[in-house]
């Protein structure tokens, strides 16, 4: 019931979407001129998007904020963002700064620009606001990863209690609740912090009423509501963990804890990347799997070291065999849906050490195979801790002593004797002379056979204690070492569920129009002549817009030293590769009044370009200023 409750919650309305939205257009297009003041101005994405108050921003001309009306989508279509604009907008260039919400609980952010009528005379860099605060996303990020780590350890240590059956359950009872109130305060963290992450502002905006209503209408909200929810019943079994319980009940609390674990796991992937992209049922099964088997793996980590530590050790030869096999079980789960996953984040092999979120896979993989061989050197000392006890079960007998003469349980006449352990012993019947001697001879005739049994019982008491504890200590060390690169591949982890994956970057750089990501680059170059005065200084603000393969706009803005603008005689700028020997490429710029510019740089190549700015100030006088410049495909 509670897992159906969390499911139609979390998966209402879910769609197929691209993991991280992307621009896909803009109406009017970035860097346009329209002759009439467009009424709307209307964005559409790659996937469905969320929109917030502040939506969008618009500035005129004169750099003063425009007046617009609520964000809205376009004609129903959750895929787009739309605004209305005043009537009778003045001539000029107008700078658009937009932020919405994808289907996988990012915000996404970016600018573009078009002209009424015509470009203005001089293009100004706009302050479009940041696109979010250090403050804000630190704590959001330490709170994440607080969750997961609580998260792995509650259903790990959980997952130990009901499989490996320890027969001391004291020293986990501590994680256990630490893991569940851990996991409370930063599930509550993110709900207060998810308004100020969205918008890009101040911790201080998490108490804003109206902001936090909002949250809980929006998908990552529901998400974290529902985990909330989940954590109510999760309170009411944990204390069911710790109680012996009869063999019978075993099946029922193994249901029990499945269910809940599984609807835990829900609440994550139903709000990142497996809720939007390709195969998306497919993808939050694998993700569930994926974070129920890390939790199994990593969680029981921890409470395989505190039993090594805490326990008397009677039970450890049944204990440790037992997670072994389900520390396997787990790293084989692992390794499927992580294949699988990684195929659909990356989409290509190229992506692997050509995008952030591929080398941050490689770096998760690596932290992977050095906990896997941490686990191989683990698994050798878990196979002695539990070879000595099988041994010795299977070399010790019992030692019970028999009448001399006459067979065991037998009287004076040969007939049946006492029963065993009827507290009388029979009586013994006579002996001889030579009997006796025969007797003595046969139990002087080995004194080696008697000395060896003796030295192997005292080495068996002596070194009986020591080398398992010895085992012991080393499976405690190294299993200690297993949690704390755990731990590092957790905080990894962390971070690239907060990546834009390789797939969805490749997809928005082939749908995007030109200029769309991103929209322009904006340079500052500072010159200097070295004549002295005032004329000589100052910078110049180079525009290389889209900044693509192809056909590019280039518009160079001279300030003096007062950052006013100044007329120079000449401004000169090309545009050189050297890792292909391209160039130099002038740009051949025209003095368009106040600025200097040109709609027509050919740059063929994708790459980091060697942009060289050359202002003549005077018939004599001139500086040369070199900057790079990355083109994209």
């Amino acid at each position: 019931m509670l897992l159906g409750t969390v499911l139609v919650l979390l998966l209402a309305g879910a769609g197929p979407a691209s993991a991280h939205a992307a621009l896909r257009g803009t109406d009017p297009d970035d860097g346009s001129v329209v002759r009439q003041a467009p009424r709307h101005v209307t964005l559409t994405f790659t996937e469905s998007v969320g929109l917030l108050d502040d939506s969008f921003r618009v500035f005129g001309p004169d750099q003063r904020r425009v007046h617009t009306g609520e964000a809205t989508h376009a004609d129903g279509r959750s895929d787009t963002a739309r605004v209305g604009l005043p009537r009778g907008l003045a001539q000029g260039t107008y700078t658009v700064a937009w932020r919405v919400v994808s289907a996988d609980s990012h915000p996404v952010s970016g600018a573009f620009s078009f002209s009424v009528g015509k470009p203005s005379a001089t293009t100004a860099l706009v302050d479009t606001g940041p696109a979010e605060d250090p403050l804000t996303r630190g704590l959001h990020d330490a709170a994440r990863y607080l969750a997961y780590l609580a998260a792995a350890l509650l259903v790990g240590t959980a997952a130990f209690l009901l499989l490996c059956r320890p027969a001391h359950t004291a020293p986990l009872r501590r994680p256990l609740v630490t893991a569940w109130w851990t996991l409370l305060g930063s599930t509550v963290v993110l709900l207060l912090l998810r308004a100020p992450y969205e918008t890009g502002t101040g911790p201080a905006a998490a108490f804003d009423v109206s902001a936090l209503g909002r949250t809980l209408t929006g998908r990552p909200g529901e998400a974290l509501l529902a985990r909330l929810v989940v954590l109510l019943p999760i309170a009411a079994f944990l204390p069911r963990l710790s109680r012996r319980r009869e063999p019978g009940g075993r099946p029922v609390a193994l249901a029990a804890g499945t269910a809940l674990a599984v609807a835990l796991a829900l609440t994550w992937a139903a709000a990142e990347h497996a809720s939007a992209g390709i195969q998306v049922p497919l993808a939050m099964t694998s993700s569930v799997l994926h974070l129920l088997a890390t939790g199994v793996w990593l969680g029981g980590l921890v409470a395989l070291l505190l039993t090594l530590r805490h326990s008397p050790g009677d039970d450890l030869v049944e204990v440790v065999p037992r997670f072994s096999r389900i520390a396997f079980a787990s790293v084989t789960v692992l390794v499927v849906t992580g294949l699988y996953q990684s195929w659909r984040g990356l989409g290509s092999l190229s992506a692997l050490a050509g995008t952030s979120y591929g080398r941050l896979l490689l770096a998760k993989l690596a932290g992977v195979a050095l906990l896997l061989l941490v686990a191989g050197y683990s698994r050798r000392w878990t196979e002695r801790l539990a070879a000595p006890a099988t041994a010795v079960r299977a070399a010790v007998r019992a030692r019970l002593p028999q009448p001399v003469g006459a067979p065991a349980g037998q009287g004076k006449t040969g007939e049946p004797g006492p029963a065993k352990n009827s507290g009388e012993l029979p009586d013994r019947p006579p002996v001889s002379a030579a009997a006796r001697e025969d007797d003595r001879d046969h139990r002087d005739d080995d004194p080696k056979d008697r000395h060896d049994g003796h030295d192997d019982d005292q080495k068996d008491r002596h070194d009986g204690p020591d080398e398992p504890d010895d085992r012991r200590r080393r499976l405690r060390r190294s299993v200690l070492v297993e949690v704390v690169v755990a731990a590092v591949v957790l905080m990894i982890t962390t971070v690239l569920t907060g990546t834009l994956p390789g797939r969805a970057q490749a997809e928005a750089a082939g749908r995007a129009p030109a200029g769309a990501l991103p929209p322009t680059t904006l340079v500052t170059v500072p010159f200097d002549t070295g004549t002295g005065s005032v004329s000589g200084r100052g910078t110049v603000q180079v525009t290389l817009d889209p900044a693509r393969v192809g056909e590019n706009a280039v518009q160079a803005v001279v300030s003096g030293a007062d950052t006013g603008l100044v007329v120079v005689p000449e401004v000169r700028v090309t545009f050189t590769l050297p890792s292909r020997k391209v160039g130099p490429i002038d740009a051949q710029l025209a003095d368009r009044g106040g600025y200097w510019g040109t709609n027509s740089v050919n740059l063929p190549l994708a790459g980091n370009w060697t942009m060289k700015t050359t202002v003549r100030v005077s018939d004599v006088d001139q500086v040369s200023v070199e900057r790079r410049v990355r083109i994209e495909p």
